[in-house]
C-alpha cells in the first residue's frame, strides 16, 4: 500500500471521527423526536469507521508481512550471491573452461534491482486486489464488482487465509509483462520460499508465503 493511500485512508478515518464527536455533543438532546434522525446518523458513522479501522488493520498487517518477506528475500539473495562469487573464485583448475560472450551473459543476467522491481509490482497487485475485497459492496461500480466476484471464484480451500494473485491480477493492476523473464523471477521467489503455487481449475495461484 502506497504511503499516499495510507495517508488518505487515515485522513478519511479522522474526518469520520470528527463527525462522530460533533454529533455526540448533541447526545443529551437525543430524547427529542426531531433529533432521532441525527442519532441514527451517528450509528451509521460508527459502522463506517469500524469498517475503515478493520481495513486499516488488515493493510498494516499485510505491509508488515511484506516488509518482513522482502528483508528475508534480500538476505537470502545476498547469501546466494556470496556463494556464487566464492565458487567463481575457486573453480578447480582441472575443470574445462567455458567461454561465454559478454553480450549473452548480460542478456541472461538478472540484477537485484530487476527482481526488486518485480516484487514491488507484485506487492502493488496484491494491495489493489485486497483493497477491492475489503471494500464495502455498496460502494462498488460494475467493473469493481466483476473483479470482486472473480476474486471470490478463484479462492480455494488451499488459499484460505493467505494472500494470493493470479496472472490476470498482474495484467489488471501492473504494467509488468508476463513473459519468460517474469516467470524466471517467480521461480527465484519460489526457490527462496517467498511464493508458493496452488494449481486447480486451469489456474495457477501465486500465494505469498
Amino acid at each position: 500500500m502506497a504511503s499516499s493511500d495510507l495517508e488518505q485512508l487515515c485522513s478519511h478515518i479522522n474526518e469520520k471521527i470528527g463527525h462522530i464527536k460533533k454529533t455526540l455533543s448533541l447526545r443529551n438532546c437525543g430524547q427529542e423526536p426531531t433529533l432521532k434522525t441525527m442519532l441514527n446518523k451517528i450509528g451509521d458513522e460508527i459502522i463506517v469507521v469500524n469498517e475503515l479501522l478493520n481495513k486499516l488493520e488488515l493493510e498494516i498487517q499485510f505491509q508488515e508481512q511484506t516488509n518482513s518477506s522482502l528483508k528475508e528475500l534480500y538476505e537470502s539473495l545476498e547469501e546466494d550471491y556470496k556463494d556464487v562469487e566464492h565458487l567463481k573464485e575457486n573453480i578447480p583448475p582441472h575443470l574445462p573452461q567455458v567461454t561465454v560472450t559478454k553480450n549473452l551473459y548480460m542478456k541472461s543476467r538478472l540484477t537485484y534491482c530487476q527482481i526488486n522491481d518485480v516484487i514491488k509490482e507484485i506487492n502493488k497487485a496484491v494491495v489493489s486486489k485486497y483493497k477491492i475485497l475489503h471494500q464495502p459492496k455498496k460502494s462498488m461500480n460494475s467493473v469493481t464488482r466483476n473483479l470482486y466476484h472473480r476474486f471470490i471464484d478463484e479462492e480455494t480451500k488451499d488459499t484460505k487465509g493467505h494472500y494470493f494473485i493470479v496472472e490476470a491480477d498482474i495484467k489488471e493492476f501492473t504494467a509488468l509483462k508476463v513473459d519468460k523473464r517474469f516467470h524466471v523471477i517467480l521461480n527465484i521467489l519460489r526457490h527462496c520460499r517467498r511464493l508458493s503455487e496452488v494449481r486447480g481449475g486451469g489456474l495457477t495461484r501465486y500465494v505469498i508465503t
